[in-house]
Order: structure tokens, then C-alpha cells, then sequence
């Protein structure tokens, strides 16, 4: 069986969950909490960095993108990168929009500040402009999703791809501590609804982390 380490709020490890489940691949889940550095962990990430993915023969993958490709590869039924070049560039470059821009603008500013930090043994209080730039910056996002899905049915085109993954993974972390704005983007929350009703994102609605409960909308595929 193969084994994926990760953590329920690294989004990072979110998405390669969200394609293991689009692939229909068995795998054995391991919650890891890389702050601890286990030598063990280090062993397999010498970075220290989730997700790592250990295949059945062994073989032992890092990096959420590297992985999400190599699996796409190499199980190619419900294919999420396309095989015109064009259209896989597109979707590269959103998935590189959601897990950089977004992530640093976002994510960082208010997963990591308001939870994180709590969960692990970083020092100090939460700081508040981060906080506020988390929250003045994902306005930009979630109307850029409107943009996207008012031209297209997905965020790259006509069917549901690695780029959609990457940006659900993220808006699922903010979703997940209730600081997604959806009152404001109908437009976004029309697309993040289709997400949640794929059977591929049951795993991650099923989440719990001890001491952080989400909101009561967050497994609510009305919502």
C-alpha cells in the first residue's frame, strides 16, 4: 500500500489527497507534524517538508507538485493535466498561481498566523497585519475564480484539472477556519460548490483537527 505523510491544514498535502482520490488510488494516510522533525520523517523529507508520498515498491516522492504530476503520468484514467500543450501550460500556470500567490498573499497570512502558530512551538501572538493582509488579499482570488469560471466551466476549461486541485487545497484551509468571504463572491462560491460535491473531496471534509473545530458550513455541500 502506499503511504502519504501530511497535515489536515497543509494545503500542499490537500492536493495531492484531492488527486489521490480523483485517481481512485488506495493509500495508507500517516498525519505528520512536521514541526516536530521526527528522525524518521527526516529520513524520508530531509527538508522536513509535506507531503511525501512512499510508493509500494519503496520509491519515496516530495513535493506536492512533482507528485501530483508523477501520479497524473502514471495513472492516466481521469487525466487533470491536459495533452494539448497549450491547455497544460494554462493549467500550470494557475496551479503556480495558487500555490505561490495565493499561499503567500493568503494561506500564510491566516492559516499560519491564527492556527499554526498555535498548534506548533513558534513563539508569539498572532500578528495582526498579516492577519488583515490575508483578509484584504484573498478578495483579489476569489473574484479572479469568478473571472476564470464566467468564460470557462473550470478554472482551466472544460473539465475539472490539476488547477482546480490546487486552488480548492487552498481555499479549503481558509474554509476550514471559516474566513472564506463567500457572501461577497457568488461567483467564486458557485465553483468551490462543485468542488465539494466530487467524491474526491469527501477525505477532506471529513477533516478534524484536535482543538480546531471548523465551522458548521465547511462539510455542508449546500452551503
Amino acid at each position: 500500500m502506499r503511504t502519504l505523510y501530511h497535515y489536515p491544514l497543509c494545503p500542499f498535502s490537500r492536493k495531492v489527497r484531492i488527486v489521490l482520490a480523483e485517481k481512485k488510488l488506495e493509500f495508507d494516510e500517516r498525519i505528520e507534524k512536521a514541526w516536530e522533525r521526527r528522525d524518521e520523517f527526516l529520513e524520508l523529507s530531509p527538508g522536513g517538508d509535506l507531503p511525501v508520498l512512499v510508493e509500494q515498491n519503496g520509491t519515496i516522492f516530495g513535493d506536492a507538485t512533482a507528485i501530483c504530476e508523477y501520479l497524473d503520468e502514471t495513472h492516466r484514467d481521469s487525466p487533470l493535466l491536459p495533452a494539448e500543450p497549450e491547455a497544460r501550460a494554462e493549467v500550470r500556470r494557475l496551479v503556480g498561481w495558487f500555490d505561490r500567490k495565493f499561499h503567500d498573499e493568503v494561506t500564510r497570512n491566516l492559516v499560519d498566523e491564527k492556527v499554526t502558530k498555535r498548534l506548533t512551538t513558534v513563539k508569539g501572538a498572532p500578528d495582526s497585519r498579516a492577519i488583515r493582509a490575508g483578509f484584504a488579499h484573498i478578495h483579489q482570488h476569489l473574484e479572479y475564480i469568478a473571472w476564470l469560471t464566467e468564460r470557462r466551466t473550470w478554472l482551466a476549461g472544460g473539465y475539472f484539472t490539476l488547477a482546480d486541485a490546487a486552488a480548492a487545497a487552498q481555499i479549503s484551509c481558509i474554509d476550514y477556519i471559516g474566513d472564506v468571504p463567500w457572501d461577497r463572491h457568488p461567483g467564486a462560491k458557485e465553483w468551490y460548490a462543485m468542488v465539494k460535491s466530487r467524491p474526491s473531496f469527501r477525505l477532506l471534509l471529513a477533516d478534524h483537527v484536535p482543538g480546531v473545530p471548523p465551522p458548521k458550513h465547511y462539510a455542508d455541500l449546500d452551503f
